[in-house]
Parts: structure tokens; C-alpha cells; sequence
């Protein structure tokens, strides 16, 4: 049969023909989309959050915390931290991933270089050729034949869907979402040692009330030995004074432990080897909480790291869902190959003789079993709508915590008035009971209960500043700070 050019367009034509019959009722992925929109305002606004753009979140750390000790701690702990140090290496990790999805657009050339031997037999199609093959006059075709190559090989597969690009450009997304991530750990960090710290301030207040306490409770227990002596209490009245006593104490040793607990975990977070936290306690009853400006809710989508995050993911997500549908389609792919072969060392570099190359290309689509090429765009797919949920729930998430905080410093605020006032009463009535107690006007229980209602109001006061100082820390964590340089 006589092959010509026409023959060879007919069979193209019948192969191409073929392979888009083969890649043909390619599936369509999901439109799902997202759903963007916030309220006007944080439901839980108030005097403290203007209802203007101004927002803290844009503020750095440094300027949004004062306090020098503590922003020393947070150099170290940025320098040190072990789960910021292995997330940064989730970023190189990333970064590779792309490179590697750039270089599948680039054609892959190889350098090789080869020998070997062979022997066939003589009573064979190529074992008669060569024995009947003169290489130069009176000299035949050795045996055995050697091999020898060196050469150039490339193989690229055009991209002509964009689906190799769609790859890396998904893998760019996720290389940001890592980016996002690590500044979502900052922001983090940022916080909890933040809040470990006054923590660990209001730790040390409560370990020198509770020693004024024990020196009061003291002295109100020689006051009724005393008295005793005298017949006007009996032995009840001093057993009652020497447990309380005995029961602050050990509330000392509590305090004591639960210090060293802090002070460990600060260290832990920045990194090193328990040791001693430079701190000033002193004042820290009268600290007023930064004010606090909120800005608007749609701000969180910029200002979040998790929400940048769960975008990033998104977009790569739905970039994985066309590189799946695009696996449907017919790939295009070239070879080429340059480069000497011969038998021998010495006709290696002869030219032409020597010299071979070869160009060809392909196209292919699957033709009958899709099975596993669906499998894959259905879970892209799947993938797909995770993330956009995902990311819905990033946005509810966020506003959630800014308005639950929002609500938080407000309450604690005039939380914090009345139990001050509490405290101022209660202070009052320690010397009043006393006083009553030496004129036998009071019983020794009236100054008992007197003297635990001053401890318990004094420490619930310490508490609720620790809990406005980290609701003031936790609204800056959740309107986006902390992560800015």
C-alpha cells in the first residue's frame, strides 16, 4: 500500500476523532457561591467600639501594648517559639510545592549516556543481516555488537488546557494560605502570652492579699487567746480562728504553685528553660484596660489571617476542581531526542555516520476506564464545598468573637465598679467588727465571716481586672492584631 500525506491527515483526523469521542460528557463541577456578606455592626457595640473604620487590629503589638516587660517578652517569644519555627517551615515547604508545579510546565531534557553488548543468533532475521553487513570492504558487522550512546532527550507536555498553570496556581493559594496560617499562630502567640502574663500579675496580687489576710487573721487570733484568758470567748472561739488561719495559709501555697505554673508556661512559650519572669505587679489593681475601637465587621475579611486563610484555601480548591475536569480532556504531549550512537569508541564521534535524532508527538484521552479519573473530580468537588464552608464559617467565627468580647469588656467594666465597692465596704467592716468583737458587742463568728467575705471579694476583684485585661487582649486577637509588623 502506497502511504502518502493524504493518508497520513485521513488517520490524524481518525485518531483526533476519536480521542474527543473518548473524552467526550466531561462532568460539570458544583457552583457554589460563597457567601461574603456581615451585619452593619457588631451586635454587642457600645460606648468602648466607635462605630467609625477605626479598628485596633491594624495596630502593631508594640504600640497597642505599653507595658515594657511584657513587650520584651514578646521578642523573645517571636524569636524563639517552636510552633512558629515549624510553621515557617511549613511555608518553605509550600514555596517547593510551586516550583515543583512550574517545572511541569517546562519541557524535562536529560542528558544520558549508555553501552552494552549483544549477541543474537546467527540463524536469525538480524543475526544473517548482520553477518551479510560489510562495514568497510572485507570486514563485516562484529560479533558480538556493542552499544554505545550519548545524547539529549526531552519530553514536554503541551498545556494546551491550562491545566498544568491551574495546577500551580493552586498551589500558589496554598503557599498564601500557609502564609495566612503562620500569621494566624502570631497572632495567637501574641495573645496567649499576653494574657499568660497578667495572669501571672494578678497571681502575684493574690499572694500578697492573701498574706495581708493571714497577718489580720494572726492578730485577730491573739485578740481571742487573749480573751479567752479572760472567760469572755471560750476554746470554740480559738480553734475557729486558728483553722481559718491554717486554711489561708494553705491558700498561700496554692497561690505559690499556680505562679510557678504560669511562669513555666510563659517560658515554655518563649522557648527556653524555666527561669524568673521580670515583672511589676505593683499597680496592677488600678491598670486601665486600652481603648477599644472596633471598626466595621466587613474589616475582618482583610484584617482575619484565618479568614485570608480559609479564602486562599478556596480558591485553591477550586482551582484543584478544573485541573480534575480538565483530566477528561485530551493531553498533547512532544518527545525529542539528539545525540551519537556506534558500536565502537572510534566511530562514536564520526559524523554524519554516527549521529541520530528523533521528534515525535502524541495525543491521548481516556478512552474506556474513567473510573479513576472520576473518582478524583468528585472528591475535588467535594473538596471544593468543604472550603467554601469552611470559609462561611471562618467569617461567622470571627464577628462571633469580636461581639461575644465586645459584650464581655462592657459587662466586666461595670462588673468591676460595684465589686470595687464591695471591697471599700467590706474594708470598712473589718475594723468595725473588730472593734464590736473587743467591746463583746460581736461575736466571734460576725468577725470570722467578716474577715472571709474581705479575702473572697478582694481576690474575686483581682479576677474580674485579670478577666478585663484579657477580654481587651482577646478583642485585639479577634478583630485581626497582632500579626502586623
Amino acid at each position: 500500500m502506497t502511504i502518502n500525506k493524504n493518508n497520513i491527515k485521513d488517520w490524524a483526523a481518525i485518531a483526533s476523532l476519536a480521542l474527543l469521542l473518548g473524552s467526550c460528557k466531561v462532568p460539570q463541577a458544583t457552583q457554589l457561591k460563597e457567601n461574603k456578606q456581615t451585619p452593619a455592626s457588631f451586635a454587642a457595640q457600645n460606648d468602648m467600639s466607635s462605630a467609625d473604620s477605626t479598628n485596633i487590629g491594624n495596630l502593631s503589638w508594640r504600640t497597642f501594648f505599653n507595658d515594657p516587660n511584657l513587650v520584651s517578652l514578646l521578642d523573645t517569644a517571636l524569636k524563639n517559639n517552636q510552633e512558629l519555627r515549624i510553621t515557617l517551615q511549613e511555608l518553605e515547604i509550600a514555596k517547593s510545592d510551586i516550583l515543583l508545579r512550574k517545572g511541569a510546565l517546562k519541557p524535562k531534557v536529560d542528558i544520558r549516556a549508555g553501552g552494552g553488548i549483544e549477541k543474537v543468533g546467527r540463524y536469525t532475521s538480524q543475526g544473517a543481516g548482520d553477518a551479510s553487513t560489510e562495514i568497510t570492504p572485507g570486514h563485516e558487522m562484529p560479533d558480538p555488537l556493542g552499544d554505545l550512546n550519548i545524547g539529549a532527550y526531552a519530553n514536554w507536555e503541551i498545556d494546551v488546557w491550562k491545566k498544568l498553570k491551574d495546577a500551580e496556581q493552586a498551589a500558589v493559594n496554598r503557599y498564601l494560605a500557609s502564609v495566612e496560617g503562620k500569621n494566624f499562630v502570631l497572632s495567637s502567640l501574641i495573645a496567649e502570652v499576653a494574657n499568660s502574663y497578667f495572669e501571672l500579675l494578678a497571681l502575684d496580687n493574690q499572694l500578697d492579699i492573701i498574706r495581708q489576710n493571714i497577718k489580720l487573721q494572726e492578730n485577730a487570733l491573739e485578740v481571742v487567746k487573749i480573751q479567752k484568758e479572760s472567760a469572755k470567748v471560750t476554746e470554740l472561739a480559738v480553734q475557729k480562728f486558728t483553722a481559718e488561719v491554717a486554711k489561708t495559709k494553705g491558700m498561700e501555697f496554692s497561690t505559690l504553685q499556680q505562679i510557678k505554673e504560669t511562669e513555666n508556661r510563659i517560658n515554655f512559650l518563649l522557648g527556653r528553660y524555666p527561669q524568673q519572669i521580670a515583672r511589676d505587679p505593683n499597680n496592677f489593681i488600678h491598670l486601665v484596660p486600652a481603648s477599644i475601637k472596633a471598626g466595621f465587621p466587613s474589616q475582618l475579611l482583610g484584617n482575619r489571617p484565618d479568614i485570608m486563610q480559609a479564602e486562599h484555601e478556596l480558591t485553591a480548591a477550586k482551582l484543584d476542581v478544573q485541573v480534575a475536569r480538565k483530566e477528561f480532556y485530551p493531553s498533547i504531549g512532544l518527545s525529542a531526542g539528539v545525540g551519537l550512537q556506534a558500536f565502537k569508541p572510534s566511530y562514536l564521534f564520526k559524523l554524519p555516520e554516527s549521529l541520530l535524532f528523533n521528534l515525535a508527538g502524541d495525543l491521548a484521552a481516556p478512552l474506556l476506564n474513567k473510573n479513576a479519573i472520576t473518582a478524583e473530580f468528585n472528591a475535588s468537588n467535594a473538596r471544593q464545598i468543604q472550603a467554601v464552608y469552611n470559609y462561611e464559617r471562618a467569617i461567622l467565627n470571627a464577628f462571633t468573637e469580636v461581639s461575644t468580647q465586645l459584650s464581655n469588656i462592657d459587662n466586666l467594666e461595670k462588673g468591676f465598679q460595684y465589686k470595687s465597692q464591695e471591697v471599700d465596704a467590706l474594708n470598712k467592716s473589718i475594723e468595725v467588727s473588730n472593734d464590736l468583737f473587743k467591746s463583746a458587742r460581736a461575736d466571734y463568728l460576725e468577725v470570722l465571716t467578716t474577715q472571709r467575705e474581705v479575702l473572697e471579694a478582694k481576690l474575686e476583684l483581682l479576677e474580674t481586672k485579670k478577666q478585663q485585661l484579657s477580654a481587651v487582649v482577646n478583642v485585639y486577637k479577634a478583630l485581626g492584631g497582632g500579626w502586623k509588623p
